[in-house]
């Protein structure tokens, strides 16, 4: 049997350089999960129509499961291990938290990822412009409200407003 050719490709992942080998068909989210062993970034419909594989190249959002691996040279890529730094997670993760916006969180990386995408580019975002980002990230657990909550409560965050999060009560129990 001949040897399999690898690609090698290097690139800057989570803010660190990076080199890696793997077998040249393979997707980016190939690489991130088996040949990396970052498993942050999802498996979920595998074309392009859920959002769960979501990462950020150079800042945009891809879909890591239509992307090749080996258009990843000299790129930067983002996944949701890289979101939280020097020990403080991201103020999209804390309200995601704060608000139970994740419920099973197996789409969570992926929402994670392109709202921040959203309020790099637009500090105060409407409801409508977050449901429009958000609009390629599905989830089968929660009706959206909350994640849409944890994004306008994370952009004031950021731009330096104290709100604190809403705390419902359902049947009289918070």
């Amino acid at each position: 049997m001949s040897q399999r050719t690898k690609a090698h490709i290097d690139f800057i992942l989570n803010g660190e350089r990076t080199e890696v080998a793997f077998a040249p068909h393979k997707t980016l989210l190939e690489v991130l999960r088996e040949d990396l062993n970052l498993m942050g970034t999802k498996h979920g419909c595998e074309l392009g129509e859920c959002g769960t594989c979501a990462v950020l190249v150079d800042g945009r959002s891809v879909l890591s499961c239509l992307a090749l691996g080996l258009d990843m040279e000299g790129r930067a890529v983002k996944t949701i291990e890289g979101m939280a730094e020097g020990g403080q997670l991201h103020p999209l993760q804390e309200t995601f938290a704060d608000l139970g916006a994740a419920q099973c969180g197996y789409c969570t990386p992926g929402f994670l990822l392109v709202a921040e995408e959203l309020l790099e580019k637009n500090a105060q975002p409407t409801r409508d412009e977050i449901k429009e980002a958000l609009a390629g990230n599905l989830c089968r657990c929660t009706g959206y409200i909350k994640i849409y909550e944890a994004v306008e409560l994370a952009a004031a965050r950021m731009r330096g407003e104290t709100l604190e999060p809403v705390k419902e009560t359902i049947y009289g129990y918070e």
